[in-house]
């Protein structure tokens, strides 16, 4: 079969960016032909609050040889679309899966979307939906405007769509009121490309001592890092001075809390704070380096920080939502707390370390959907969609 995948380019690095690489691989590793439309230029540089990075990082995955990447188009450049709808003709897609995370791109996807027939090919366009709605782009009333209409636009020209989760399924047909059938439930595959490192070594590098709590990826006030810090403000000292706080990501700006409860907090010498974007490089070492992995969030569709750590059989405690519990069901290093309570993720985080003082380092066995399983459940979605055309 012959598969494109649209997704983000590396200038403008993020999960979506590394998701992209690991799927379009995914397919290529199973025998499909593949190739890549890249968004090269998403935004305007002044609306992107990570824009001091962007374009400056070097990364250590990429695609395989034999894919043929086309990158990219930008949000500015309708020659760059023309060569997007080009390029596309050249492949002759089978079936075209396009990643959805930002309706800020929508002009660009809904561009490849309805151009997709021209020259006498017709793939079938699945929309793979990592997020319904932006918080971020909720707050910025010209951005909230245009996403409303473009993004619905983009949407309404897919033939399906794919989410992450039953409780993101049940979102996007309330959100966007489309039909049930049309959307198929693929969990978020593995990040499996990180190799696990000496973990003595990791720990020096990062001057880590005694148990150490990770917070990684996007600091946003959905994300509930402010949370974090006040439970870890509410353990004794004589556990916290065994303990490190790690938060590593970079900062956009809108949890107004952190600065606040990080002024006040008691331990203020266990807690390593890296409010920046992390390196691909850097990745590795981090999740080697610690023993569990604290996702405090208020609300999610998916989430590839915990795909890092599963696929690195870390313990990981988590807010109690619906698309969490679903995704790490059958994980046996899974602790959950009620959203938002402070007191409860403070006594998870102490359990996790009485649990290392007793027993050491833990480490579990990967129990989630592996990449080749989630190839097969699009090769049946993809099938399914030519039966029903074929009548």
């Amino acid at each position: 079969m012959r598969i494109c995948v649209v997704g983000s380019s590396k200038k403008f690095f993020s999960g979506i960016s590394a998701y992209t690489i690991v799927m379009a691989n995914a397919f290529a590793e199973q025998g499909h032909k593949v190739s890549v439309i890249l968004l090269q230029n998403l935004v305007p540089l002044f609306l992107y609050p990570g824009r001091d990075r962007v374009g400056k990082g070097e990364y250590t995955i990429d695609f395989r040889p034999e894919i043929e990447v086309y990158n990219g188009m930008d949000w500015n450049a309708p020659a760059s679309w023309i060569g997007a709808q080009r390029f596309l003709s050249r492949q002759k897609p089978d079936a075209i899966i396009m990643h959805w995370w930002t309706s800020s791109v929508a002009h660009m996807q809904f561009f490849l979307a309805v151009s997709r027939r021209m020259n006498g090919i017709r793939p079938k366009l699945i929309l793979e939906m990592h997020e319904v709605v932006d918080t971020l782009e909720e707050k910025i009333f010209p951005i909230r405007v245009y996403s409303r209409v473009g993004g619905k636009a983009l949407i309404r020209a897919c033939d399906g769509y794919t989410a992450h989760s039953e409780e993101a399924r049940q979102a996007i047909m309330k959100t966007y009121k489309l039909a049930g059938e049309k959307i198929n439930v693929v969990p978020h595959g593995p990040y499996n490309m990180y190799e696990t490192l000496d973990r003595e070594l990791a720990r020096q590098e990062i001057n880590l001592k005694g148990f150490t709590i990770l917070y990684f990826g996007m600091i946003r006030q959905y994300k509930g890092v402010s949370l974090l810090v006040k439970a870890f403000n509410n353990i004794s000292p004589e556990s916290a001075n065994n303990m490190h706080l790690v938060i590593a990501g970079e900062n956009w700006g809108d949890d107004t809390e952190l600065a606040q409860v990080l002024e006040n907090t008691p331990h203020k010498d266990r807690i390593i704070y890296k409010p920046e974007f992390i390196p691909d490089e850097a990745v590795p070492k981090l999740f080697t380096a610690a023993d569990v992995v604290v996702l405090p969030y208020w609300r999610t569709c998916g989430s590839g920080v915990i795909n890092i750590a599963v696929a690195q059989g870390k313990p990981v405690i988590t807010a109690e939502l619906d698309t969490l519990v679903e995704c790490l069901e059958g994980y046996g290093g899974a602790r959950f707390f009620p959203v938002g309570d402070v007191d409860a993720l403070r006594d998870g985080l102490l359990e996790a370390y009485e649990n290392w003082v007793v027993n050491g380092v833990q480490n579990y066995r990967f129990t989630g959907t592996s990449w080749e399983a989630i190839v097969k459940k699009y090769e049946d979605i993809i099938g399914e969609m030519a039966k029903r055309e074929r009548g």
